[in-house]
């Protein structure tokens, strides 16, 4: 599979504004307590961060879905597009339970995260929408930059670059003969991709091109 080129990887949308500045420090502080409680094992992380990753999507788009009714207009793609990263976001965590295997300490941080943020993220969506997508991107942004930390630790050896799962294999049609490796390219090439979607609708909702 071809990798995406060094600077699309290292894009970073620079603050413009307070609520800018406050998403960007909100996922920084995110980063810190990933950074503490995972070190360096990424599939583990993956896991957990792939949870909380799936729910933005969902959220902005049952929101937008609302949005459209009551105002009786069209979304302009808008909820076909978060929908989509809602599901892309599961197969990601769908994968890295194949390849991790979260213990139960795991999955009741998972539960409590989970449930901590949809609540937060839906309350954040309802206030300010384009800080909303703001944080999501700059969310993204980590996800590129801790998926480039993994494969560089799978091509150092100090990962063991260990067969694709079938689900990973069959979701982004891989070879049969995949790797981790693989999977890691593809899986931070579609969290770029919601990286740029979410800069985007922020700078939409910004530029009151959006109603």
């Amino acid at each position: 599979m071809k990798e995406p080129a060094a600077d699309t990887q290292a894009v970073h949308h620079t603050p413009q504004g307070i609520s800018d500045r406050i998403a960007l420090r909100t996922v920084r502080f995110m980063r810190f307590f990933a950074d503490l409680f995972f070190a360096g094992r990424y599939g583990h992380r993956a896991v957990v961060l792939e949870t909380v990753a799936a729910v933005p999507g969902m959220v902005a788009g049952s929101l937008q879905h609302l949005h459209s009714l009551r105002r009786m207009k069209d979304d302009d793609g808008w909820i076909r597009t978060l929908l989509d990263e809602a599901e892309n976001e599961r197969m990601h965590l769908m994968t890295f339970v194949h390849i991790a295997r979260p213990n139960l300490f795991e999955r009741i941080i998972i539960m409590i995260a989970q449930g901590v943020f949809y609540n937060a993220f839906f309350l954040l969506y309802l206030i300010s929408s384009k800080t909303a997508h703001r944080i999501v991107g700059y969310l993204e942004e980590e996800a590129v930059y801790s998926y480039t930390e993994y494969l560089a630790g799978v091509d150092s050896g100090k990962y063991e670059n260990i067969a694709a799962p079938q689900i990973a294999i069959d979701y982004w049609q891989l070879p049969q003969e995949a790797r981790l490796r693989e999977v890691i390219i593809a899986v931070r090439a579609d969290e770029a991709k919601h990286r740029d979607v979410n800069h985007d609708f922020a700078d939409q909702l910004k530029a009151g091109s959006r109603g």
